[in-house]
């Protein structure tokens, strides 16, 4: 009655699996009806009425920066790699929201873009990182099954199969360490091929173990060039791309249409100028004539034999333009914090009594410093609220001051708030 990736299976499987006699958990009955597939995005209507549009609550928070990368290419010099980062909300028509803040039809995420040369990606020294990380790897491929290991020895064994998509995991399981989730209770799988989403080549959930079981906190996606190719495709630009120098000039033979200035002048009068220049950027050439030359404007002009001569000649390439690559972390905010506080969250007993207490990491405890006075007379209560603004007068620090009830609650207090 259990697959170990049900999010796999297609309708017909899922329904040969039901008529086996799995029962409802709930009332034991095995009456199933037929599975069907079901939308994850909310849909909604731009404009009033009958002349509004149909549009869809956005999933993820990655497209805009897809949009955005030619304002990016120039932002960063029109240099590779770069990265941008985007936090938002983001909807997903969950089917039965349920475990606190683990499944939400409106949630909070943080995603990474991080575009890179496919020829030369960043391959940073995961030599400094020497802890051993959980890892499972591929079901499906060769090197199916659970490793504990270092990064350095997971991509040199082909386990994790991109030094980029190494680094962001060793990375990730940094950050998780830095803000109080368990080592011991953190994990990466890796999908199947069946599993894997249709634009990546490599993807791994990261997964933290808590009241919930495992569950995928981020994922961490070699999603290739799929997406400003597919906005390139559909959109018809051509500011989605790099460029990629290289270190010698490459001598070409190309055939080229040179124009011929004495038809073309009369022909096209003040748009010459831009015909030429928009025949010189010409790629490929066409094999007969006539042909629709499209110029810099949108426009379009036809160029016939008698306004060309084609040739053959020696070019001097520098480089070339390319469609980058995109590594994608992306982390569910909303998942992390319940983990922070599932794995900081003790019950103990003192003096018989039951004490609770919440044991944050100092980088996202909410106070830094608790001023605790034993008295609340005589001076002491003005020295303790000099000290607490001195405190709260320091960059980075926060303090609580806490004068009501015995010495004991108020240390009680303040380790239940961590």
């Amino acid at each position: 009655g259990r697959h170990e990736n049900p999010d796999s299976l297609g309708v017909d499987e899922i329904n040969a699996m039901l008529k086996d006699g799995i029962e409802c958990p709930t009332c034991s009955e095995s009456k199933w009806s037929d599975a069907r597939s079901m939308d994850l995005m909310f849909s909604t209507r731009i404009g009033s009425k009958k002349g509004g549009r149909v549009a869809y609550l956005r999933p993820e928070t990655a497209q805009g920066m897809f949009m955005l990368y030619p304002a990016l290419f120039r932002h960063f010099k029109q240099k590779l790699p770069f990265g941008a980062i985007q936090t938002g909300k983001g909807y997903r028509n969950e089917i039965s929201p349920r475990q606190g803040m683990i499944r939400l039809r409106e949630f909070n995420m943080a995603e990474l873009e991080y575009f890179i040369d496919p020829d030369e990606p960043p391959s940073p020294d995961l030599g400094v990182w020497d802890e051993k990380i959980s890892l499972i790897a591929d079901p499906e491929g060769a090197h199916a099954g659970e490793y504990s290991m270092t990064i350095s020895e997971a991509l040199s064994s082909d386990i994790v199969r991109h030094p980029t998509v190494a680094w962001f995991l060793v990375r990730t399981w940094d950050f998780l360490v830095g803000v109080g989730i368990d080592p011991a209770r953190i994990r990466f799988r890796q999908h199947a091929s069946t599993e894997m989403a249709h634009y990546a080549d490599d993807c791994w959930d990261c997964e933290v173990g808590g009241e919930h079981g495992w569950v995928e906190c981020v994922g961490i996606a070699n999603r290739t060039c799929h997406d400003l190719l597919s906005h390139e495709q559909h959109s018809g630009s051509n500011q989605l791309r790099a460029w990629r120098q290289y270190a010698k000039p490459h001598i070409e033979i190309r055939d080229i249409l040179s124009p011929n200035g004495s038809v073309m002048g009369p022909a096209f009068k003040g748009a010459a100028g831009m015909v030429m220049d928009a025949l010189k950027e010409l790629v490929e050439i066409p094999d007969s004539m006539p042909f629709a030359l499209t110029l810099a404007d949108g426009s379009s002009v036809e160029i016939t034999d008698e306004m060309v001569t084609r040739r053959s000649e020696e070019v001097a390439v520098h480089g070339e333009w390319f469609t980058p690559h995109v590594i994608e972390p992306a982390f569910g905010i909303d998942r992390i914090i319940w983990h922070i506080l599932d794995h900081g969250y003790t019950e103990t007993e003192k003096e018989g009594e039951n004490y609770s207490i919440m044991r944050l990491n100092q980088s996202v405890a909410p106070f830094d410093v608790a001023i605790l006075p034993l008295f609340d007379k005589d001076g002491m209560d003005h020295i303790a609220r000099q000290i607490w603004a001195s405190v709260n007068s320091m960059p980075g620090l926060r303090g609580e001051l806490d004068a009501n009830k015995s010495i004991g609650r108020r240390y009680a207090r303040v380790d239940e708030i961590g």
